[in-house]
């Protein structure tokens, strides 16, 4: 199954994390099939940059997000837009 989720970077005490899609087989910070954003806590208010159009492609291929994932797709509306598409479609 393919998942949307964080991947960690940054250094010890301050991570960022990338935005990517992955196997959810592979490691938290393992291989992974694409990178579609962004997210850094750190930053008040926290630093979120995500490709919509990256995003919407692979929710329509069937990508599950996580939770964290989902919290972050729902801020930027780019869930909602997905849900409205596709029940036109």
């Amino acid at each position: 199954m393919v998942k949307i989720r964080l991947r960690r970077m940054g250094s010890k005490k301050k991570p960022s994390y990338r935005l990517v899609v992955a196997d959810s087989r592979a490691a938290r910070d393992g291989a992974f099939i694409s990178t579609i954003g962004h997210y850094n806590p750190l930053t008040d208010p926290e630093t979120v940059v995500i490709d919509e159009e990256k995003a919407l492609h692979w929710l329509s291929q069937g990508a599950q997000p996580t939770a964290t994932a989902t919290r972050l797709l729902t801020k930027f509306g780019i869930l909602d837009k997905f849900k409205t598409s596709k029940e036109k479609s």
